[in-house]
């Protein structure tokens, strides 16, 4: 899916995972084949995982992406498809689908991850509190000084 840059490799952990971080259907979420990058195992692996264990995947947690998601990823980032490619669309995974993660994928560096992903979530969550009260300020000022003018 997506192609990662050449120098993401020397991103501190947290930007990478953000970076890997999509807003669809209103949604935070990372796709299947990007945390299977991050837990160190192919895609098959993390979604028969998932699929042994999908009681703890309900559809807010997880979603599989639709044809016209997966062409809208596809451009956004430039990629061909290429022979021998995937033969099913990509699952999105909410951040209540990665912790969830945590519990099927037993690993020490699936551990490691997992905390890296939380904090990656938390830290977005933040940024855009801090430009919500941006935006807010400057649209009280806007109406400020446009009253202002009006008169004039």
């Amino acid at each position: 899916m997506p192609g990662r840059t050449q120098d993401e490799g020397l991103l501190n952990p947290a930007e990478a995972i953000e970076r890997r971080i999509f807003l669809i259907r209103g949604q935070k979420v990372l796709l299947d084949n990007d945390l299977a990058e991050l837990y160190g195992v192919t895609t098959g692996n993390l979604n028969l995982a998932v699929r042994r264990n999908k009681i703890r995947f309900p559809s807010d947690f997880m979603f599989q992406l639709s044809d016209e998601e997966t062409k809208c990823l596809l451009l956004q980032f430039a990629i061909s498809k290429s022979r021998g490619g995937r033969r099913t669309l990509p699952y999105a995974f909410t951040e209540q689908g990665v912790a969830m993660l945590s519990s099927v994928l037993k690993s020490q560096r699936a551990v490691l991850v997992n905390i890296a992903i939380m904090r990656a979530f938390v830290r977005l969550r933040e940024l855009m509190g801090t430009h919500k009260d941006l935006a807010q300020k400057l649209e009280a000022l806007e109406k400020k000084y446009d009253a202002q003018f009006g008169g004039v």
